[in-house]
């Protein structure tokens, strides 16, 4: 669940598109309020058989949402009576489709503070999960369980999209039930600062999706991927997912952003507290002509954007959504390459001018070879691992010139450690995992959990 994933944005009618534009626009922020915001998804296994979790019983994740509730200060969020989600402050932790649960984190702004976050936020689940037989695993993907072995979660919101996802895409319900991801939010000042950031997100995406591929086995076995979540997105409804390639069309900002917005079909549509099915629906047909009597709202329009994935996310923050779970010390390097990247203008436009030549069909290359091959990919005719390091030199550089008296230790550069150390293998994550399975662990599964488990 995304930064806003919850019910956020005034219930106000929505008049014109203009409107939605203008909220787009009040997202706005001058440089001294941008924040950092990481988002992390994790996976659950019952650690006696290795099996997934599920929501009820013992071990369940509502009995572990209960606990997190009653013995340690957030407040439940529930739906028909179960517990669904946890918010305090800032932060919430959510449930998704499969039993995956993520920390959404307060927008903060440094990536110290992030970090700690995620680092006490880690602490807490194995303290209430170890009692309860629960262990947690930093992987992109389920590496044990099929599609069909998956539970489902008790959300209505879940419900309405398993049931139109699985008619568009062939891959849509591996990407609810079996994946997972480290993403981060930023802010931006204006429409050009915004479309600055997101095309540079945009055109690095491939690099970012190799440097963290960690999902090369499923069902026990090697996947033919190194990162099989980067695949199943590129085969997950066509309609709201990919590269945006209209991003880099000369007249891109807000209005383009919101007229393709317009043009998804609605997963579904609240009145009343109730999720019902849209019929698809789009939300262009939603503001001409209402739904059930009633017109569309900000708050409908806030809540379609959270089921619209592109690489990169608009909102009234950006959210970059190319990574795959990985362990703890590379969790922390996601938020801190890009922060040096989106946030120093001078690597900003060198990030760009990396890939810049690079055609759409190029880009959609680059992120399927790095799906497949990792870090051993290419991008345009340039090794992936080469663009990898200029591309994370960059980052250091610009976290460099962000760092000001003041913060605590302002220099941030040494987040991106666990950067270099993976670049210095010449692989990624997922590719060390593949050779250690088929090497030294002799494909245990235990063996894979000791190394995966936070």
């Amino acid at each position: 669940m995304s930064r806003g994933d919850a019910e956020a944005g005034p219930g106000v009618a929505v008049g014109s598109v203009e409107d939605l534009v203008a909220w787009l626009r009040a997202g706005e922020k001058p440089a001294e309020r941008w924040r950092v915001g990481t988002e992390h998804e994790k996976i659950g296994l019952c650690a006696r058989d290795r099996s997934p979790v599920p929501y009820e019983g013992e071990p369940g994740i509502g009995r572990l949402l209960e606990q997190i509730a009653l013995h340690h200060g957030w407040e439940p969020i529930a739906e028909q009576g179960n517990v669904v989600a946890l918010t305090r402050g800032a932060a919430s932790i959510t449930l998704e489709p499969g039993g995956q649960l993520e920390l959404s984190g307060a927008p903060l702004s440094t990536i110290h503070e992030t970090c700690d976050e995620f680092h006490e936020h880690l602490e807490l689940m194995k303290s209430v999960s170890e009692p309860l037989g629960i262990a947690w695993i930093g992987l992109g993907i389920q590496p044990f369980s099929s599609l069909e072995a998956m539970p489902r979660m008790p959300k209505a919101r879940y419900r309405l999209m398993r049931e139109y996802l699985q008619a568009h895409g062939t891959l849509s319900l591996h990407m609810m039930f079996l994946t997972a991801t480290v993403q981060a939010n930023f802010d931006y000042a204006d429409e050009a600062d915004m479309v600055a950031k997101l095309r540079t997100a945009l055109a690095v995406s491939p690099i970012v999706s190799a440097i963290f591929a960690n999902s090369s086995l499923s069902e026990g076995k090697a996947n033919g991927f190194i990162s099989r979540r980067v695949e199943i997105w590129r085969h997950t409804d066509p309609d709201r997912t990919g590269m945006l390639s209209f991003a880099f069309e000369p007249d891109f900002g807000y209005r383009r952003y919101v007229e393709w917005a317009l043009d998804v079909p609605l997963l579904f549509v609240v009145r009343g507290g109730r999720y019902q099915a849209a019929g698809g629906m789009t939300f262009r047909q939603l503001l001409r002509e209402g739904f059930q009597g009633l017109p569309a709202t900000l708050q409908d329009f806030d809540r379609h954007l959270t089921t619209l994935f592109p690489e990169v996310r608009l909102k009234q923050f950006l959210e970059v959504r190319g990574a795959d779970a990985v362990p703890p010390r590379l969790t922390c390097s996601l938020p801190a390459l890009w922060k040096g990247l989106l946030y120093d203008a001078e690597a900003r436009a060198a990030a760009l001018a990396l890939v810049e030549p690079a055609s759409p069909e190029e880009r959609e290359a680059a992120r399927a070879d790095a799906a497949r091959r990792g870090l051993l990919g290419q991008f345009a005719g340039r090794p992936l691992l080469e663009l990898a390091g200029e591309l994370a030199s960059l980052a250091r550089a610009g976290l460099r010139r962000l760092g000001h008296a003041g913060r605590r230790d302002p220099d941030e550069t040494a987040f991106l450690d666990p950067i270099f150390e993976q670049l210095e293998l010449g692989a990624s994550p997922g590719q060390v995992v593949l050779e250690r399975w088929e090497g030294e662990w002799g494909r245990s599964p235990d063996r894979l959990i000791e190394y995966a488990r936070y």
